[in-house]
Order: C-alpha cells, then sequence, then structure tokens
C-alpha cells in the first residue's frame, strides 16, 4: 500500500510540475506568438509595439530567473509555484484590456516572471520525490508542459481567435485558472536542503567546477541554438519560402508536436544512454534538422525537419537537469544552487540572442538562413567544446 501511495504522490507531484509549466510558459510566452497579427490587424497595438511588449515576457523571465530561490527561502516553494501560476492567470484577464502600452507591458512582463519562478523552482521541487532510475521521464513530464502549451499555440489559440481577441485572452485565462487549481493540493512538501560541510564537500566542488562551467557554456549556446526558428519559422515559411500564412501555421502545429515528443523521448533516453550521450545526440540531431531547413525546399523534409526542431526547446532543460544531477550526484542544495545559475544564464542568453537576432535579420534584408546559420554554428560549438574537454583531459589523466 505504501508503494502504490508513494507513486500516486509522486504522480500527483509531477502532474503539478507539468502545470505549471504549461501555464507559466508555454502558455503565457508560447501563445502570444500567435496573436501578434490579429493584435495588429485589431488595432489594439501598432506593430513596433507589439514586438516591444512581447520581449517584455523575456525581460521578466530574467528577473524571475533571479528571484526564484529568494522567493522559495522566503515563503516556501509550494506557496511560490502556486503564487506565479496565479499571478499567470491574473495577466492573461488584464491582458483582455489593452487600456495602454504600459499596462499591457507589465502584465506581460509579470507573466515572464512567473515563468522565470517556475522553471527555477518547479523540477527541483518535484524530482526529488522521484526515484533516481526515473528521473529523466519525470524531468521530461514536467517539461511536457512547454511543449504542450507551444502545440496549443497552433491549435486552441486560432479556435479561440475565432470569438473574438479578448476572448482569446479570456479564455486563456481561465484554462490558466483552472490548471492552477487542480494542481493546487498537487505539489509536494519541500525536501529540506542544507549546504554540505567539511572538506569532502570542499573537493567535490573543486572536481565538479570545470563541468558546471562547460554546462554554463553549452546551456547558454543552446539558447542560442533554438532562438533562429523559435522566433522566425513562421515567417520563413510564410514569406522566406513563398508558401503562405496558411502552411507556415501547419509548419507551427508540427513545430508544436515536436514539442510535446521532445522532453519525454529525451528523458527516457537520459534514463538509459546517460544525460551526455542523450545531450550530444540531441545537438547532432539539431544541426542536421538546421541545415535541412536551410537548403531543402522540399515539402516532407522540411516538416520532418521542423519536427526535430520542434523537440529542442522542451527538450534542452530536462537533459540538462540530468547532467546536473550527474554531476552533483544527491546534493540536492548545490543541484538547485546550479539550476537556478543555468536558468539565469539560459534566460540572459536568449534574451540578448533575441534581440541579437532582431538586429541581424533587419542588417540583412531579411535573410533567414543567415539566421539559421548563426543558430548551427551555435550548435557546433557544443560539439567542439565537447571534444576540446575530452583532448583536454587525456594529459591530466596521464600526469595523475
Amino acid at each position: 500500500m505504501d508503494i502504490v501511495e508513494d507513486r500516486a504522490a509522486t504522480a500527483r507531484a509531477i502532474f503539478a510540475g507539468l502545470c505549471a509549466s504549461l501555464v507559466g510558459i508555454g502558455l503565457a510566452r508560447f501563445a502570444y506568438t500567435p496573436l501578434i497579427p490579429p493584435m495588429i490587424e485589431a488595432h489594439w497595438f501598432v506593430a513596433s509595439d507589439v514586438v516591444y511588449l512581447g520581449a517584455a515576457n523575456l525581460v521578466g523571465y530574467l528577473v524571475g530567473a533571479l528571484l526564484g530561490r529568494p522567493l522559495s527561502r522566503r515563503y516556501g516553494a509550494r506557496s511560490a509555484l502556486r503564487a506565479m501560476m496565479v499571478l499567470t492567470s491574473l495577466a492573461f484577464f488584464a491582458c483582455a484590456f489593452p487600456l495602454s502600452v504600459g499596462w499591457f507591458f507589465v502584465w506581460r512582463l509579470l507573466s515572464g516572471v512567473s515563468g522565470g519562478v517556475i522553471m527555477v523552482l518547479a523540477a527541483s521541487s518535484v524530482l526529488p520525490h522521484v526515484p533516481a532510475a526515473r528521473k529523466g521521464m519525470a524531468s521530461g513530464a514536467i517539461f511536457l508542459g512547454i511543449g504542450v502549451g507551444i502545440a496549443m499555440s497552433g491549435t486552441l489559440v486560432p479556435l479561440l481567435l475565432d470569438v473574438g481577441m479578448r476572448a482569446t485572452w479570456l479564455g486563456l485565462g481561465v484554462l490558466s485558472l483552472l490548471l492552477t487549481i487542480a494542481s493546487w493540493a498537487c505539489w509536494p512538501h519541500a525536501v529540506h536542503t542544507h549546504p554540505p560541510v567539511g572538506q569532502a564537500a570542499v573537493t567535490m566542488e573543486a572536481g565538479a567546477r570545470s563541468e558546471l562551467m562547460l554546462l554554463y557554456v553549452q546551456y547558454a549556446l543552446m539558447a542560442v541554438g533554438l532562438v533562429p526558428l523559435m522566433m522566425f519559422l513562421v515567417d520563413y515559411v510564410a514569406r522566406g519560402l513563398g508558401w503562405g500564412s496558411h502552411e507556415a501555421a501547419l509548419f507551427w502545429i508540427v513545430y508544436g508536436v515536436g514539442a510535446m515528443i521532445g522532453p519525454m523521448a529525451y528523458g527516457w533516453m537520459s534514463d538509459r544512454l546517460g544525460a551526455s550521450a542523450t545531450s550530444h545526440l540531441m545537438t547532432w540531431l539539431q544541426i542536421g534538422a538546421v541545415v535541412l531547413m536551410m537548403f531543402s525546399t522540399h515539402h516532407l523534409v522540411l516538416m520532418l525537419a521542423t519536427l526535430v526542431i520542434g523537440s529542442y526547446p522542451p527538450g534542452v532543460p530536462p537533459i540538462t537537469l540530468a547532467r546536473l544531477h550527474r554531476i552533483l550526484p544527491g546534493d540536492a542544495h548545490g543541484q538547485n544552487i546550479v539550476w537556478s545559475k543555468a536558468t539565469t544564464v539560459f534566460a540572459l542568453t536568449q534574451a540578448l540572442a533575441g534581440y541579437g537576432y532582431s538586429y541581424l535579420f533587419a542588417q540583412s534584408g531579411g535573410d533567414h538562413r543567415i539566421l539559421m546559420g548563426v543558430g548551427a554554428a551555435a550548435l557546433a560549438m557544443i560539439i567542439l567544446s565537447d571534444v576540446a574537454r575530452k583532448v583536454l583531459a587525456k594529459p591530466l589523466r596521464a600526469s595523475l
């Protein structure tokens, strides 16, 4: 009976994590993308303001990544996560009333803050309650919410838009509130962690420092690599390839399907192949898919490439978490600190990359392939950094 109860409690905790990532990131960030043209057409805001308001969520995400641990220490992770889901729901309701650009910016910023806090705290609150052999799959299930949100942005949002712009924002608010209520009692109680003490902890930290630095660098490069097609896929298909907005919407749905498959697939692979091997394979798949997007015009090939590319944004966090747990085994306190730092690095790099790609896009006269090339180069640097680490490690081992 205890085993059954433990499994049920674990399942409830994972469900809560999935709901949080769906509300705070999947819907709060990605549901905004298909709303951009209708908001302009409905004269809610001019085009330049809509782009500016979209960036508010990324800025808020960075702020949230920095606030996650302080909020957890002061109020507890359960209370902080519940509050962030409520805040996201309120932001959706507030955005149904475009009183001014400033009003809208504040609520988009706050929805980004919620997403950043959720990214830092959700997995670290749930995974301590999951058996070690299932952490990869559990982590994938938590971040599956991001993929579901991306898929909904291509399916549910267009259906809501048929009713009206205000009804769309209100509908997203109702959905977020229902998910918040459904997960309210499912959050597990915090597992109290304490900083390790003594010489053994110092030795472990020194031995892991280089691997952690590599993890930070590679996580940042992953952010640079995923941004181009996350931002410009729809525009590339519609205008770059000249296939029109209907075909572009279809590609975004395929991207969303990939986003739903990625977290669970990569999490499953991580449990069986190991986090490092899965990360390596995932990066090679992404490079191949981006190259196909750059040079192929075959419809089916581009669909398959889009499916693989869509798996990457929500697939990166669970793999990075699995690598982190391997570097700092059994040190929950250290894992939480490093995950918070890694999320901050990712958020900052993603925001800077977004602005950088936008500038490069404008300066290149709207050349999507240049952006994809930069993204592929960032991904290739991940592979090269792994090779460099192995080469540098050989002389070190030989000298020991």
